[in-house]
């Protein structure tokens, strides 16, 4: 795989910044207006930015998720593939998950169009982010 530009890198880079500082507003600025998101506590994808705005507000209420980009790397079809180190606590501070996975991306005119979660190589999620 190739290496990413550093425009790219820096977006995603402040996506995960402002995820990680629960700032929902920043993170939507780097978002394409019609994105797909995936919903990892209930599955399938979210799409737009209202729908991402309550998912991760209710997700927030539960949980409280730490994800830091390992690796960044150019993948097939203009994709972008980070490595994450994804560390998810109960509100009380239990550990529930700690693990390595890959988030891939599609970039379009600079703003996060589609996100999909891998573990292990397998896609998780309930359905295509294109299928809606």
């Amino acid at each position: 795989m190739s290496t990413v530009d550093n425009t790219t890198r820096e977006l995603l880079e402040r996506a995960y910044s402002a995820f990680n500082a629960r700032d929902i507003d920043s993170a939507l600025a780097t978002m394409h207006t019609d994105v797909a998101w995936p919903n990892g506590m209930e599955g399938g994808y979210v799409h737009g930015h209202e729908e991402v705005r309550a998912y991760w507000t209710r997700q927030w209420q539960l949980l409280v998720p730490h994800v830091e980009p390992l690796k960044f790397a150019a993948g097939p079809s203009g994709r972008v593939i980070v490595e994450v180190h994804q560390v998810v606590r109960n509100v009380k501070g239990q550990l529930l998950m700690d693990r390595i996975v890959q988030h891939v991306y599609l970039i379009e005119v600079g703003r996060i169009r589609t996100m999909e979660i891998r573990d292990g190589g397998r896609r998780l999620g309930a359905s295509d982010p294109a299928s809606g």
